[in-house]
């Protein structure tokens, strides 16, 4: 990963405008933030930013709008939280550029912090339209990014802005940055890498580019049946990607000249219905009925992945063991994730996950605050796993 310039790069910017690009596209139920941690992640960066007397000037997308105004997807929505959470009032804009963003700017104070309207409220942003963007680095002297989550689109306030003004990366960013670094990019050895989820068609790439690149891929939830029934084995009415066993037979056959060792489950815990509660059974991975489903690996299989674990001095985590969502098919996953948190918490251990499943379940299993890093971002965090240049990390390199 190319080095890049952060806020210690930043000298004298009292009284500078400072563009800030942030993650607030937090979830909302009746006009309330439900789950804050997007705005408590970029807080640092606002609140360093500010103290040093700069004016800082809050970009931000929230929802889908499509290029035109929605009014419940208006950022005035979140004005409050962002309040809370930095325990200072904020200033807002009725939009993004224009008159309305100018004359806002041209009143603030040093310190003050001011947000504006939903970028993608016009067309230009999404498009990385070059008009557009001319018009956002009209009110900035710098521009900082603090959304990793929003890098891997190039739209103009995540890639545009750092070819009209000097671009550092915000606190966030470089914590994620490090992480992943860590994780991936010079990651100490043996790497364990665990991807789980429903389909092996969504992470194809990232398989794809994991087997290059790890000692070990453990591979569990739906998508492991997927494996095993490209290896012969009968899953039974178990999620399964019948068409897809040739890609996982390739995914094996580059794993094998990489040398890298593939986990696949030993047992499973099948049951009848997929419900909470539903009456279950741990068989062999060769004994699945016909008529039954696997819903979680088992026992065996979860002391061979926590053996891999212990080995390992760098474990990176994408996607549950099974269905964590509904007990009892939780408990692989849960076992797997505290193990790793204790590895980590003991200093054995680098631990970087992410994605949405994977937060949920980490969180579920008590075990998301002793991962060394755990990032929000999503689809940013998977094309990163899958090897791809993220737009808005290029342009930040020095």
């Amino acid at each position: 990963m190319p080095a890049f310039k952060t806020i210690d790069d930043l000298t004298n910017i009292e009284g500078k405008r400072v563009l800030v690009r942030v993650d607030l596209n937090v979830p909302v139920s009746e006009g309330k933030v439900t789950d804050a941690t997007r705005i408590e992640r970029v807080a640092p960066t606002i609140l360093e930013l500010s103290g040093k007397g700069a004016k800082v000037i809050l970009l931000a997308h929230f929802g889908r709008p499509k290029g035109a105004p929605v009014a419940d997807m208006s950022l005035s929505l979140i004005v409050s939280a962002v309040n809370e959470v930095l325990g200072q009032k904020i200033l807002f804009a009725a939009d993004c550029i224009g008159p309305d963003a100018e004359q806002a700017v041209a009143a603030m104070k040093n310190g003050d912090v001011l947000l504006l309207e939903n970028t993608r409220f016009h067309k230009g942003e999404e498009k990385n339209d070059a008009d557009f963007t001319a018009a956002l680095a009209k009110n900035g002297d710098i521009y900082v990014n603090d959304a990793f989550s929003a890098a891997h689109r190039a739209h103009a306030s995540t890639e545009g802005l750092a070819h009209h003004l000097p671009a550092y990366a915000g606190r966030t960013m470089q914590a994620e940055l490090e992480a992943l670094e860590k994780g991936l990019g010079k990651p100490a050895h043996p790497v364990v890498a665990i991807v789980g989820g429903a389909k092996v068609s969504s992470k194809i790439d990232l398989l794809t580019n994991l087997v290059k690149k790890v000692d070990a891929l453990v591979i569990g939830g739906g998508m492991a049946n997927t494996f095993l029934a490209a290896q012969g084995i009968d899953v039974g009415k178990s999620l399964c990607e019948h068409d897809l066993a040739d890609t996982a037979r390739s995914i094996l056959a580059e794993a094998q000249t990489s040398g890298c060792s593939i986990v696949l489950p030993i047992d499973g815990v099948i049951a009848r219905e997929f419900k909470a509660g539903a009456a279950n059974e741990v068989v062999a991975i060769e004994a699945i009925p016909s008529d039954a489903m696997v819903l979680d690996v088992g026992p065996k299989s979860v002391s061979a992945v926590n053996d891999w674990i212990a080995k390992a001095q760098t474990l990176v985590w994408n996607g549950p063991l099974g269905a964590f969502e509904i007990q009892p098919f939780d408990k692989a996953t849960v076992a797997a994730a505290r193990f790793a948190a204790e590895q980590t918490k003991a200093g054995k251990l680098t631990s970087v996950a992410g994605g949405g499943d994977t937060v949920a379940a980490l969180n579920h299993a008590g075990a998301a605050d002793d991962f060394t890093y755990i990032s929000t971002a999503g689809g940013a965090f998977l094309e990163w796993m899958e090897g791809k240049e993220l737009p808005g990390v290029a342009v930040l390199s020095k």
